[in-house]
């Protein structure tokens, strides 16, 4: 043989010796990733081979599955009340895949799940079909109704977020303008076109908003700034006057910040009557004693600059809301009114009002109460977990207690119940570079307490862009403090 057809035989036996390598390593190092990968139409067709399991709230199903014919996959999710649940259950479509709930529990909802193989095996036996398990959420519906209804009233983009203190149950957790994940659950070209305009949507419809987007907290964050004056010894008296003047000169700048209240209402108040008039000297001062560490050291004790939930929690995961590093002293003076580079979950910001009407105590967030197999019988139960000590109970008690003054005498007593011991703060947030175009966000905070130690803790997000109304209307006590009493009242007077 000469040496041009030896170099070609050798090549070509090398190239045999790859492919045969790659066939193996295929075969078995990477067969269980490739049986299992999400666009491997198989796997698609497992999963909607039988009709999904359910998941729950209130004790009833808000899915189903219906049997659809002329295609592989046999079955169809449907889905009841779908805008009001979508930030909840996510999308299970057989063309766009799985989100949300759907997704991180897939395994149970399709059946698949390795601890139902027993039960299986005896389904092959039987001849009987594939039965799949069900997730158990957290969820009290009258709560998700009245925080649904409550922002599809005003029209407005926006998110509320129910917590109970104690435990960490998420209640509520809506996002408006919101979809129904049912109308692209198929695999047609005509449901595809659908969720691209879904997609292609200018108020981003798809978007969940009390998880997935961060927003400047604007002052509702000064219940934060109040509890970390207090735990770094800024304050100790919330009924002694302060030194912050207003306006108020911020550091290294020619800015003077002023107050809606007024310069007279706000000039060296105290820190509960500047809780009661929203005064941003006062809440400007107390980040700029405490200082950049100080504060971030605080904010990071209520969640901030970390994962709201664990990698247990799958595609639930929430986004980061950031308190950042470095901060020169006006960008950490701002951040005691909620501005400057701090941004925050509609989640987050629950969580910092849950944890201060539970005496300090954080409690890490949950949505899945428990997972059940096809049999009812319970798989997994979640069992509350504490995140941090965020503040100490003696703090705690006197941002309550600033809290419910402001609920009482202040611009917060839009949430008042009567009956109920509510504690609130309001925000209005600036947003841009220039706040006399951009509209700004409305916030607004608060806890209800029954008098046999039920409670809950609301945030709730506005985004008046589309909304038809006034800039000197937008506030988030006007615009948020109803939609909080009413969720408030719906978990406390049942």
């Amino acid at each position: 043989m000469n040496r041009p057809l030896r170099h070609i035989a050798i090549f070509c036996g090398l190239l045999m010796l790859a492919l045969l390598i790659r066939t193996n390593w295929l075969q078995y190092a990477e067969r269980e990733e490739l049986a299992t990968h999400e666009h491997n139409r198989r796997v698609k067709i497992t999963q909607f081979a039988t009709p999904r399991g359910d998941i729950i709230v209130g004790g009833k199903a808000i899915t189903g599955s219906k049997l659809v014919e002329g295609t592989d996959f046999k079955y169809q999710r449907t889905f009841k009340q779908g805008p009001m649940y979508a930030p909840v259950t996510g999308y299970a479509s057989q063309a766009q895949g799985m989100s949300l709930l759907e997704k991180t529990y897939d395994s149970i909802l399709s059946g698949q799940d390795e601890r139902f193989a027993f039960r299986h095996a005896k389904d092959i036996l039987t001849g009987e079909e594939r039965r799949a398990g069900g997730v158990v959420t957290t969820i009290d519906p009258k709560a998700q109704e009245a925080a649904y209804k409550g922002l599809t009233d005003l029209d407005a983009r926006g998110a509320v977020v129910a917590l109970e203190p104690a435990t960490g149950k998420v209640l509520a957790l809506v996002s408006t303008p919101s979809y129904d994940p049912s109308v692209f659950a198929g695999n047609s070209f005509k449901e595809g076109d659908k969720f691209q305009a879904l997609v292609d949507e200018k108020s981003k419809p798809l978007a969940n908003r009390p998880l997935r987007e961060t927003f400047p907290p604007g002052s509702t964050f000064k219940i934060l700034t109040a509890a970390a004056a207090l735990e770094h010894g800024v304050v100790s008296d919330v009924d002694a006057k302060t030194d912050a003047v207003s306006p108020y000169p911020l550091p290294l700048s020619s800015s003077r910040i002023s107050s809606e209240a007024g310069d007279a209402t706000c000039n060296k108040a105290s820190m509960k009557t500047a809780m009661q008039y929203s005064c941003n000297n006062v809440f400007l001062d107390a980040a700029l004693k405490v200082g950049d560490e100080g504060m971030r050291e605080t904010a990071e004790k209520f969640g901030f600059n970390e994962d709201v939930y664990s990698d247990d929690f799958g595609d639930m995961l929430a986004s980061k809301s950031l308190y950042p590093e470095e901060l020169d002293k006006p960008g950490t003076a701002l951040t005691g009114m909620g501005q400057g580079s701090l941004t925050s979950t509609p989640m987050q910001m629950a969580m910092v009002t849950a944890a201060l009407a539970n005496n300090g105590k954080l409690m890490q967030p949950y949505i899945v109460d428990r997972l059940i197999g096809p049999d009812l019988s319970t798989l997994e139960e979640h069992e509350p977990q504490l995140k941090s000590q965020a503040v100490s109970e003696e703090t705690a008690k006197k941002v309550q207690e600033m809290m419910e003054f402001t609920a009482a005498e202040g611009s917060a007593k839009r949430a008042l119940i009567d009956g109920v011991t509510v504690g609130g703060k309001t925000g209005t947030a600036q947003r841009g570079d220039d706040v006399s175009k951009e509209v700004p966000y409305g916030w607004f905070v608060s806890y209800g307490k029954n008098p046999d130690g039920q409670a809950v803790a609301v945030a709730v997000f506005i985004d008046p862009t589309a909304m038809d109304i006034s800039r000197s209307d937008i506030s988030g006590g006007g615009l948020g403090g109803p939609i909080a009493r009413s969720v408030m009242q719906s978990v406390l007077q049942k």
